[in-house]
């Protein structure tokens, strides 16, 4: 028997392939597939299903194209109902796997489809949980995702799933691995654990929403305290998962066209596209093309990505650091944005060369933005942080405005006056520039390093630490 967590960081996100007697099943899949077909061909395995917890919110997963791929059936819990063929399993429904067993626990209450799939060895031992997002590591799903599908209030669903729990998931042995569908930096939870696995006996004892004295009434009211609205692309992918999708394969050819500076700038104004520059953040603060918008390709991308571009069927046109091109396509599609028309061929090298004009955003040290506060103590400063981190330890001059409700957080900013912006480490605010800078604001300046270098400098004064009770 093999399992195997395929966990990609920037979704926080775990895909699984188990493996027995040359037979295989695959949960949960990203996307881009050819990595399971790889290790299905290494193991001289077939893949037999596709299982899929639940419809993804937060990532489009590769379940149709994999299926067509291999023949695979697409399984899903009680309630789905897929536009495409899929074997919706009854409760209990028991899936052979070589010389496994997979059973289906239907668990409503992230959304009504919601199952778990409990994996029994050969002799009929309850091993491991694949426990979608019912139940994560320090947490359980949020219950507001399906509130207007399901025609239920948050509470209800929250009620639903405290059932779920009680009676499907605490009730098996402690010794069960749970493996979760996400992990710390989801969306999909409000205070995940760093921990990608762990034995649901070891839940039972430290994860606040598996108390065994804990009401229903105490549960709703804590698993729903905190929850902020789920990004705007949630409904859009939830909608790919359950209706189908291009194949990856069509989107990269379609996304990875190289166009010349002259041909880039063309297709910008005469389309309105998007243009989207992955670089690092200094890279992109020192020379960009006017209005572009800088999302890093090396950091949380697609989720920033999916938060901060309503529409995924908006046109995009990238720039990014040359041998990129093909990464920064396919993690675009894994969120649902396939209409890429191209990239620039060359990167911006190629379009300063071609004489074309740029845009810088300043960017200092903070000792630099210490020097300008002692001549100015006036001058604003915003902290782009989520609110759960600017509660917990801020600087005393800093106000919070959050990348995450950056056209809320927009009105705060003085257009006129030199405004000081930081995040956590610098990510975060060279993407809040960018999109103001787009947007006719010239006198931002980012502070590199963000709140954990200026915290080390130790030279301006800091609120009193205080522990967040969520990191949504």
């Amino acid at each position: 028997m093999k399992i195997e967590q395929i966990y990609t960081g920037c979704l926080a996100q775990g895909a699984y392939y188990i493996e027995s007697e040359g037979e295989a099943v695959v949960i949960d899949p990203l996307r881009e597939v050819t990595s399971y077909l790889e290790k299905a061909e290494k193991d001289n395995a077939r893949i037999k299903y596709v299982f899929e917890t639940h419809f993804h919110a937060d990532f489009v997963s590769g379940h149709v194209d994999l299926s067509k791929k291999t023949g695979a059936p697409i399984v899903y819990g009680p309630n789905a109902n897929p536009s495409f063929d899929a074997h919706v399993a009854k409760d209990g429904e028991e899936f052979k796997v070589g010389r496994l067993t997979f059973r289906v626990l239907h668990t409503p209450g992230h959304t009504m489809e919601s199952a778990c799939y409990l994996l029994l060895d050969e002799n009929g031992r309850e091993k491991a949980l694949f426990s979608g997002d019912t139940l994560f590591i320090g947490d359980v799903g949020r219950p507001d995702l399906a509130q207007k599908a399901a025609h239920m209030t948050q509470e209800q669903l929250a009620e639903t799933l405290f059932d779920s729990l009680r009676n499907k998931v605490m009730t098996l042995p402690d010794e069960v691995i749970v493996y979760p569908a996400h992990g710390a930096g989801s969306a999909c939870g409000k205070n995940m654990s760093k921990e990608t696995f762990d034995t649901l006996g070891h839940q039972k004892e430290t994860n606040y929403a598996l108390r065994a004295n804990m009401t229903k009434a105490e549960f709703v009211r804590e698993v729903t305290t905190g929850l902020l609205p789920p990004p705007a692309y949630f409904p859009l992918n939830v909608a790919l998962n359950k209706h189908g999708y291009d194949s990856i394969d069509e989107v990269v050819k379609r996304g990875t066209q190289a166009l010349s500076p002259r041909a880039f700038e063309a297709a910008a104004n005469e389309t309105g596209a998007l243009i989207l520059d992955t670089r690092d953040p200094q890279a992109f603060a020192a020379g960009f093309v006017p209005n572009a918008i800088n999302i890093g390709i090396d950091g949380q991308f697609a989720p920033w990505v999916g938060a901060l571009i309503p529409d995924v069927k908006q046109e995009l046109l990238i720039i990014t650091d040359p041998g990129r091109e093909e990464e920064v396509v396919t993690r675009l599609a894994r969120v649902g944005y396939d209409y890429c028309m191209g990239y620039l061929g060359g990167g911006i090298d190629a379009w300063k060369a071609a004489g074309m004009e740029t845009d810088s955003i300043e960017s200092i040290t903070p000792d630099e933005l210490v020097q300008r506060l002692a001549a100015n103590p006036q001058t604003p400063v915003f902290d782009v942080r989520k609110k759960s981190e600017f509660d917990s330890e801020h600087l005393e001059v800093a106000e919070n405005a959050p990348l995450d409700f950056v056209n809320d957080s927009m009105l705060q900013m003085p257009k006129e006056e030199t405004t000081y912006i930081h995040c956590a480490g610098g990510y975060r605010s060279m993407i809040f520039a960018s999109i103001l800078r787009a947007r006719g604001y010239h006198n931002l300046v980012d502070v590199q390093g963000g709140f954990k270098a200026l915290k080390e400098a130790g030279k301006l004064k800091l609120t009193e630490y205080v522990c967040p009770s969520t990191l949504l």
